[in-house]
């Protein structure tokens, strides 16, 4: 079968490799639809902590079951709760396998989804409902991430909020901020087709190539600051900002990972009480409850689809989200073609 394999750092190639059997309690998937995630990019640069090659990338998937199976029947769509906890450590024991000690995931400490067959366990799979097109089931996994990052937060209805980075996490937390209802909600970057995109959620863009994120923010609050920030951008310019955006006693919240240490005031968070959050993927409940958001979500959700690309060409997927003039926010591989 065919597959998109990391080769080593800043090298992906399309290979021939051997398709999967299904061990009993598994499922033997044909892949639809795979999204490129910040996480593959970092693999393909080299940079992730984890990954080795050569390794089949991929972990935001929607595949259907190839043949009946006693939790599934053939040609039913499916998404994957791609987290692999050891069930041992402290955090397994105490109901929190999501921060297991020894996490691994689908597509990053085995291979993933961007190949034209998977075969998983049948107890991480989740139906897609019929109504619900694959672009849209294909974003479940991102959107729990905002998910988890929003809960984690605390955000409340009469909160201002700012996101720092309007990549697709940044965008998915802007979409469920919006949806809670909170009262003032900016979005910040460089980019300014993904501002746009912010400005069509209903936030305020603020473009940090031209404009003080800081000014803007103490502006629009009558210089208290915004009740909780979320770092998105995965950047370390981009945290250089977030301990004086927060008002005094407000929350700020880590959505993006970073790779290696970034500097941070301590002493802003200090003196002016900061709480500070800490938020790595998701519960397998925020991930079930992804996909019935996803549905109410959904036109929201494909208007982050800019790029459908087939297997055969997905090599080029690194280059074109890299490229500014592919203006690329999520870009799909299509596991079929």
């Amino acid at each position: 079968m065919r597959a998109l394999v990391y080769a080593g750092p800043g090298q992906a190639e399309l290979r021939d490799v051997p398709r999967p059997v299904a061990r009993p309690g598994e499922a033997l998937l044909r892949m639809r639809l795979c999204g490129l995630c910040g996480t593959d990019v970092g693999i393909h640069a080299g940079t992730h902590p984890r990954a080795t090659a050569p390794l089949v990338l991929g972990h935001e998937f929607v595949a259907e079951i190839a043949a009946d199976t006693p939790r599934f029947m053939a040609g039913q769509r499916v998404v994957a709760y791609p987290l692999i906890s050891c069930g041992t450590c402290h955090p397994c024991r105490t109901g929190q396998p999501h921060v297991c000690a020894s996490l691994r995931l689908v597509g990053i400490d085995r291979d993933g989804g961007m190949a034209e067959w998977l075969a998983l366990d049948e107890t991480v799979l989740f139906p897609v409902p019929d109504d619900m097109d694959d672009a849209t089931a294909a974003l479940v996994e991102p959107l729990a991430v905002a998910l988890r990052a929003v809960e984690r937060s605390g955000a409340a209805l009469t909160d201002s909020a700012v996101v720092v980075g309007a990549g697709p996490i940044g965008l998915l937390t802007a979409l469920l901020l919006r949806r809670a209802g909170v009262s003032r909600l900016f979005v910040s970057d460089v980019d300014p087709a993904r501002l746009e995109l912010a400005a069509r959620m209903g936030a305020t863009p603020i473009n940090v190539r031209h404009d003080s994120l800081l000014d803007r923010v103490l502006e629009a609050t009558n210089g208290d600051g915004a009740d909780v920030v979320f770092e998105c951008a995965g950047a370390a310019e981009a945290v250089a900002e977030i301990t004086r955006i927060a008002r005094p006693g407000g929350t700020i919240c880590m959505a993006s990972i970073h790779k290696a240490a970034v500097p941070v005031s301590l002493i802003d968070v200090n003196f002016r009480e900061l709480t500070l959050i800490g938020s790595r993927v998701y519960t397998r409940e925020q991930f079930r409850r992804a996909v019935d958001l996803a549905r109410d979500l959904a036109e929201d959700l494909r208007s982050l689809v800019t790029h459908v690309v087939p297997l055969g060409a997905a090599a080029e997927v690194f280059a074109m989200q890299a490229s500014p003039d592919e203006k690329a926010v999520k870009i799909l591989v299509d596991c079929r073609s």
